[in-house]
């Protein structure tokens, strides 16, 4: 039985086994790769998406509890908030490896998305279960308040 919900604004419908995380029907099904495998049981943030307007894990949300559901991935990523973190991501030079960097631009969007003036706890608190095994945290606490700053502009 086929699970029908939107990606990226474009509806898709997939016949998948139900249990298969959302993670392998982007990558493997609907060819969008910006999302990462990282460690398959939500701890490291690589695979962040927003589902419904807020973050979710990919890799342990079963495609079968999308029906309906709106999911939005990196490669859509484009309200302002959105575009100020990638400026600033390239500005402060954020990535190093790039692997985790899907998951921390899809979660720095959402925070500013919902709090458009973070306080430095607030970043940290909201990018606590995104990790980067390059630990450039202080660029990524960076960015986000650069981002911030420029969307009063």
């Amino acid at each position: 039985m086929a699970i029908s919900f939107t990606v990226n604004g474009e509806p898709v419908s997939l016949d998948v086994d139900p249990e298969m995380p959302l993670l392998w029907a982007l990558r493997d099904h609907l060819r969008l790769t910006g999302t990462k495998f990282g460690c398959g049981i939500a701890q490291c943030g690589a695979c962040t998406v927003k589902l419904d307007g807020t973050t979710r894990r990919a890799c342990v949300t079963p495609v079968g509890s999308l029906e309906g559901a709106r999911v939005e991935t990196i490669e859509a990523l484009d309200s302002p908030e959105a575009q100020a973190v990638q400026a600033a991501w390239v500005e402060i030079n954020v990535p190093q490896c790039g692997y985790c960097q899907s998951g921390q631009v899809v979660t720095a969007t959402a925070l500013l998305e919902a709090n458009p003036k973070p306080t430095d706890e607030e970043i940290d608190l909201a990018m606590a279960g995104n990790l980067c095994r390059c630990a450039t945290y202080a660029r990524i606490r960076q960015a986000i308040r650069q981002a911030s700053d420029s969307l009063e502009a």
